[in-house]
């Protein structure tokens, strides 16, 4: 079973993503912020994350090109979710790594896609 790292500062966003992912039968993990993220991750990587863009203390892009510089996760997938839903805002978080970005609100149908899809 693939563990999956919500990152969101939004404790409802977080449930309603948790409770979908979970539906699909995966294990679920979550973090306020950035850098409660990093530090689950570095203690146990999660086989993908899904985070937020605007968030206190270490934001998404942050937390997103940690993830793709450090060799010991770089290989772990990374789905932005964000209201900012701008060509720019899309077009720099794959430019930090992200493997792809869902604008909110989004489809329950297209999360539950993407995560499967990345987790081939």
């Amino acid at each position: 079973m693939s563990t999956v790292l919500i990152v969101d500062d939004s404790s409802t966003l977080r449930e309603m993503i948790a409770g979908l992912l979970l539906k699909a039968g995966l294990t679920v993990l979550e973090a306020k912020d950035g850098v409660e993220a990093q530090a689950m991750i570095q203690a146990s990587p999660p086989d993908l994350v899904v985070l937020d863009i605007v968030m206190p203390n270490m934001n998404g892009y942050e937390l997103c090109r940690w993830i793709k510089n450090n060799a010991t996760t770089q290989s772990i997938p990374v789905i932005i979710c964000s209201s900012k839903g701008e060509e720019f805002d899309r077009y720099w978080g794959m430019k930090q790594g992200a493997d792809a970005y869902i604008t909110k609100p989004f489809r329950p149908d297209d999360m539950i896609s993407t995560v499967r899809q990345l987790l081939r």
